[in-house]
This record gives C-alpha cells, sequence and structure tokens, in this order.
C-alpha cells in the first residue's frame, strides 16, 4: 500500500499524476478513503467553528445587557457608558475572530506572525483610526462635552448621542445622524452650548424714526420682567444701537436658563411684535419712491 505521507510535496503531484494514468485501483481506493476523511474532518471543524461564532455571539449579547445594567445600576456617566461599551464590544468581537479561525484549524500562532509581519502595512491603514481611538480617549480624560450636550464642531451643530471609541455620534436638529471622528473632535474647535447653567439671549428691535426711545426701552423692560424665565439677576439691558438707513435699533440682553433658551427666544419675538402692535410702536419697512419725468 502507498502512503501518501511519506511522500514530499514535489514528488506528490508527480505520483499522483502517474498512478491516475496507470489506472491503480488501491491508490485510487486509498486517494478516495483519504478524500473522506479529510472531508470529515473539514466539515467537523466548519460545523464546531459555526457553533462557537453563534454561541459567542449570544455570549457578547448577553455579556454587553449584563455590563449595561452593572453601570446603570452603578449611575455611571452616559458619556462613559457608551465609550466603554463600544471598546468592550470591539475587544469581544476580536476575541471570538480568533476562537473562530483557531477552531477551524488555522495555527493561530503562525496566524499572528503573519499580522506581526504585515504591521507596519496594517499600522499605516489604521492610522486615522487609531488617532480617533486616542481622540475619543482625550475626550473622556479632559470632558470638552458628555452625552446631552449641544454643540457645534467640525462644521456641524447637534446633540451629543454617544461617544464610541472611534466617532461621536451627533443628531442635528432635523434628527439626522452624523458620525465626527473623535481624532478631530479632540484636537479641533468645538463649542458647546450646554456646559454652563445660564446663556444670554440676544434680541434686535427696530422701530420708525421718531419713536420715542425711552417708551421702546421701558415696553421691552416691562415684557422681560414679566417672563418667570428670564433672570432678574444679571439685570436685563436695553439700548439703542444704531440708527440704520431707515429704522432705530435696539438691542435687548437678558439671560436665561440654558434649556430655556430657544423658548425664551422664539416666544418673546412674537410677544415683542405683538405687543409694540398694540401699543401703536411703529415697525419699519423699506419703502421705494418713484419719480416721474
Amino acid at each position: 500500500m502507498i502512503f501518501l505521507q511519506t511522500i514530499d510535496p514535489a514528488q506528490k503531484t508527480e505520483e499522483v499524476a502517474k498512478q491516475l494514468a496507470s489506472g491503480n485501483s488501491e491508490y485510487l481506493s486509498e486517494l478516495a478513503r483519504k478524500g473522506v476523511d479529510l472531508a470529515i474532518e473539514g466539515g467537523k471543524s466548519i460545523l464546531i467553528a459555526v457553533v462557537i461564532f453563534f454561541v459567542g455571539k449570544l455570549l457578547i449579547s448577553f455579556v454587553n445587557r449584563m455590563v449595561d445594567h452593572m453601570m446603570q445600576r452603578r449611575k455611571i456617566e452616559p458619556t462613559i457608558q457608551t465609550f466603554l461599551r463600544s471598546l468592550l464590544n470591539v475587544l469581544m468581537m476580536i476575541l471570538l475572530g480568533i476562537t473562530v479561525i483557531s477552531a477551524l484549524g488555522v495555527n493561530t500562532t503562525s496566524f499572528a506572525a503573519l499580522l506581526a509581519s504585515a504591521g507596519v502595512a496594517v499600522g499605516m491603514a489604521l492610522s486615522g483610526n487609531l488617532q480617533n481611538l486616542a481622540g475619543g480617549i482625550v475626550i473622556l480624560l479632559f470632558r470638552p462635552y458628555k452625552v446631552g450636550d449641544y454643540i457645534e464642531a467640525l462644521g456641524t451643530g447637534g446633540v451629543v448621542n454617544a461617544i464610541q471609541i472611534f466617532h461621536t455620534i451627533i443628531l442635528t436638529v432635523d434628527n439626522k445622524k452624523v458620525y465626527l471622528p473623535n481624532g478631530a473632535m479632540s484636537s479641533g474647535n468645538i463649542t458647546n452650548f450646554s456646559s454652563e447653567e445660564t446663556r444670554r439671549v440676544d434680541f434686535t428691535v427696530g422701530v420708525e424714526y421718531g419713536e420715542d426711545s425711552e417708551r421702546v426701552r421701558r415696553v421691552l423692560l416691562e415684557l422681560f420682567a414679566a417672563e418667570e424665565r428670564i433672570l432678574q439677576e444679571p439685570a436685563p439691558v436695553v439700548f439703542l444701537k444704531e440708527l440704520a438707513a431707515s429704522s432705530v435699533n435696539f438691542t435687548a440682553r437678558v439671560w436665561v436658563r440654558t434649556p430655556d433658551y430657544w423658548d425664551v427666544f422664539f416666544e418673546m419675538s412674537e410677544r415683542i411684535y405683538c405687543e409694540f402692535n398694540k401699543r401703536g410702536i411703529g415697525f419699519p419697512f423699506q419703502t421705494i419712491t418713484l419719480k416721474s419725468k
């Protein structure tokens, strides 16, 4: 009986060709048996790998739920929660991938050596993501913003929905989800509108020439005093800002709690308009005078 394992690879191909050409039934029988054995072993490995993959996915989901529950019970800040959740999920998926590869019969030592030899190329390809990972850590350490803050960065404004290991997820005011790289976020300009407890609301009100400036100022201050959400310390101020081409422009500045900013801005703008109309304070509008020849 001929045993294939005693023949080196270079000779094996030549030997197989000769035996097939000669019609050696014993050899062909042995070859078929070994092929069946290999198929069975390969099928077992594939089946085990598939089982490990699905069981691993279930375990990862279980661990994620358990970690979520633990962090919520310990009242860990949502900013840290989203980052840790993303990092843990990536690490577990990498571990699962290595386990599945090992179950398929691939030598993980050789696989690791292959990855090490390709480390330079992989490092260059992943340099952006590594910068984003480092940026995410910097964001967690220095806290320029947190989940729930309204920020403007990289030309995008919205509420921070999550801080993951590579990206910060922003929900815009029209409910679009934007992924911003943490590397750029950690080194770029960020405007955080939610970090302070109070914000100043500015109103610009234009009235016609000839209106009593003291009367305009008094009406505005009365409106501000009647609104509970407007803080009286610092006190509201109204001053004449500009004598424009067709209007006298007043600027009013009031302070509110940050969550009340937009509600006060829009509602007070409408109240000013209605109150001025009620008291006969005129708003200017452009006019064009046409002269006939």
